[in-house]
């Protein structure tokens, strides 16, 4: 499922952001200042156990000047510095100025890149973390309400439409062999062929058109697929299945409705299936 979540810590000049797309698998990317590089592990494991599923992004920004003065000018003063020192000892060894430029801004950005971090941005930085991961799970559960709303509204769609088959199915089996009947007798005449294997052949041919089974079991999979989507635990990839046993049992009744009507249904409850497959694929 997609989602989001962005916090910013002003004090540490420190911003987490966590984004998830739809995914079948689990695939974290995960992009850490160098300072915070050995916290790449424990960062994959908590979003992971987190998010569970999906391709998801952490990013992680992290300044290290203080934030009560501009990074420019912190950089600028330690290469004065730097500067000033290195024209000292080459006056003193009566050396020339020439690198001494590129060799005190090399000193400066070490000096910056290597000031130990303050104790406390650990801990921001995992609340920070910590915050941005929950952020991104309100976003998901949002849309996930969304979603169930929507995975209803196409399961009663597929359930008015089961019950107009049901009720055009009434009677439909005896009215096809009554014109097969009738349009043997019409070709044959009524001494034309044996009354009983007519019988046997035509129960046989309309054994093949009986579709109450599929209706009962279409009806079973369409309740069983919202009491898993009630269910407290993730049931994307077995929602899915279930989706696939739905379609199963609506191709089987168009197969062998043999009624145009009821095949118009039967495209119909493709069409709203299509939806759940759709986005069952956003679900976890």
């Amino acid at each position: 499922m997609t989602g989001y979540g962005q916090v910013f810590n002003e004090k540490y000049a420190l911003t987490a952001e966590v984004r998830s797309l739809n995914s079948k698998y689990t695939d974290v990317v995960v992009r850490l200042p160098k300072e915070f590089s050995d916290k790449e592990y424990d960062v994959r494991q908590k979003v992971g156990e987190a998010l569970e599923r999906g391709k998801i992004m952490v990013t992680v920004e992290f300044c290290r000047a203080d934030p009560a003065k501009n990074k420019n000018e912190t950089l600028d003063g330690a290469f004065a510095t730097a500067f000033q020192q290195l024209k000292k000892l080459a006056d003193k060894a009566g050396a020339p100025y020439d690198g001494l430029f590129q060799l005190a801004w090399n000193i400066a950005q070490s000096e910056l890149a290597t000031e130990p971090l303050p104790p406390e941005i650990i801990p921001a930085f995992e609340d920070a973390l910590r915050e941005a991961i929950s952020q991104c799970q309100a976003f998901r559960l949002s849309e996930g309400r969304t979603l169930e709303m929507s995975f209803r509204k196409y399961i009663a769609a597929i359930g008015e439409k089961l019950n107009l088959i049901a009720a055009m199915d009434t009677g439909r089996l005896e009215k096809i062999r009554g014109k097969m009947k009738s349009a043997l007798t019409d070709f044959f005449g009524t001494e034309g062929f044996d009354q009983n294997r007519l019988e046997q052949e035509i129960i046989f041919y309309i054994e093949k058109l009986d579709i109450h089974e599929e209706r009962v079991r279409l009806q079973s999979h369409l309740d069983y697929f919202l009491e898993t989507l009630d269910e407290k635990q993730s049931n994307g990839k077995k929602l899915g299945f279930i989706a696939q046993e739905i379609g199963r049992e609506i191709n089987t009744i168009g197969s062998k409705a043999n009624d145009a009507s009821m095949q118009k249904l039967v495209v119909d409850m493709k069409e709203e299936l299509e939806k759940i497959k759709e986005q069952a694929n956003n679900l976890l």
